[in-house]
């Protein structure tokens, strides 16, 4: 069974355009050789990997297992080559990391900046996305380790505990919400709301959880971190969702009090994932360790 990336680049091409010519062109392949590729691919594995027909192709059962598979090593092979040209400047290897809002904000700068400390040949690329969004690079193949919350994951997807991560109402100290140990967000959907920049993932997060309840939330503000949320609520202008953890952190200098969020999105896991932790190359499996040990203190 002999095919090069060439042949897997082109795979995974023909079947996101779901089209040979589409995939020949994204290849930058003349359509006969991408063809005959396609062809030996079957060959060599002795299998259809696609079903062709007037309006493009489809992918088989085993044409959507290689595309899993396909998408993995590519993401692997991307992921050596950055490593080796690191050495040039010095630096044995990047590990890079998904992580929801929470983890970016909360938890992780010190952690990290602990981790790096003790390995100074390593370095780490932290990306922010919704949960969902981490679960699905990771099904794919597209990203190694992710921190989420764990509602967000399939079963397919190997976790580790990290820390609990409600997520809270905030108000100022004066609005009669305030003054309310919980609430459904329903009940809240009509308020002015000062919240995270449109590109944040909890942005998008608590936004559908209102879509879903038929609302679009008013926004009198956007800003980029919790702090600068908890001064403009504390002044009135609006209520906000945020990680319990820095509302509480917020409280302890501003005039605002927290509510509880009895919908259950709002109560969430953050886990530390990944398709395979045995899998993971070295220095992710020695930041699965050190994140291992944050989370049980």
């Amino acid at each position: 069974m002999r095919f090069d990336l060439v042949d897997l680049q082109l795979f995974i091409a023909v079947a996101e355009a779901r089209s040979i010519t589409g995939g020949a062109d994204r290849a930058h392949l003349a359509l006969a050789s991408a063809s005959a590729r396609i062809k030996g691919l079957e060959a060599a594995l002795g299998t259809a990997l696609v079903k062709r027909g007037r309006r493009g192709i489809e992918l088989t059962a085993a044409g959507e297992s290689l595309l899993d598979h396909a998408r993995i090593i590519l993401h692997h092979v991307d992921a050596m080559r950055g490593d080796l040209a690191a050495y040039a400047g010095g630096t044995r290897a990047t590990i890079r990391l998904l992580t929801n809002t929470s983890g970016l904000s909360e938890y992780l700068p010190k952690t990290l900046a602990v981790f790096l400390g003790l390995h100074p040949h390593l370095s780490i690329d932290v990306e922010e996305r919704e949960s969902a969004d981490i679960a699905q690079a990771i099904v794919s193949g597209t990203a190694d380790l992710g921190l989420a919350a764990e509602h967000a994951l399939p079963d397919t997807i190997e976790r580790i505990a990290f820390s609990d991560d409600r997520l809270v109402l905030v108000a100022a100290r004066g609005d009669q919400l305030a003054k309310r140990r919980q609430v459904d967000f329903h009940e809240v959907t009509g308020r002015d709301f000062i919240g995270l920049t449109a590109a944040n993932a909890l942005h998008a997060h608590v936004a559908g959880h209102a879509a879903r309840l038929g609302a679009r939330l008013r926004f009198r503000a956007r800003l980029n971190n919790f702090h600068s949320i908890g001064q403009m609520v504390a002044a009135g202008i609006g209520i906000a969702v945020m990680p319990e953890v820095a509302a509480r952190r917020c409280a302890e200098s501003m005039r605002i009090g927290l509510v509880r969020i009895r919908d259950p999105w709002a109560s969430r896991k953050l886990v530390i994932c990944a398709r395979s932790f045995k899998a993971l190359p070295r220095p992710a499996q020695q930041l699965v360790e050190h994140l291992r040990k944050v989370a049980q203190h």
